[in-house]
């Protein structure tokens, strides 16, 4: 017979704004956007050129990260320019993600698509133009 087993309170509660930060931080896309706007503001025609990807992909994956959040966006004449909203926090999170993982035994490479010189704006790609 088996022993029943004490349940003890969940340690979070999760709500559809943390679902959607975890979703958009999820995509590899959505964190090398992150990334080249970690250097300042872009229009969206600056990450279709460093990324190489179609404006329609990028457009989507902007909006991702802008409803839950992560960046903001502004209008000048007809450009929208893209900056993090909170540099430190997003920094803070994905040091956090690392070490989590690290700790689970898992090989932290959450940065290492960051650094891929087929995308641009990684160590590799330092020298180009932003």
């Amino acid at each position: 017979m088996a022993m029943p087993m004490e349940s003890s309170p969940p340690l979070f509660d999760v709500d559809e704004s943390q679902a959607a930060l975890f979703h958009a931080l999820a995509e590899p896309t959505r964190l090398t956007l992150l990334q080249h706007l970690s250097t300042g503001e872009h229009r969206v025609r600056d990450l279709v050129d460093h990324l190489h990807l179609a404006q329609s992909t990028v457009s989507k994956h902007l909006a991702c990260l802008r409803d839950c959040g992560l960046i903001r966006s502004r209008s000048e004449g007809r450009a929208s320019w893209f900056s993090l909203s909170d540099p430190e926090q997003l920094r803070s999170l994905l040091a956090m993600a690392a070490t989590m993982l690290s700790g689970a035994g898992a090989a932290p490479t959450i940065h290492e698509h960051l650094h891929d010189p087929r995308v641009g704006g990684g160590p590799a790609d330092e020298e180009s133009p932003r």
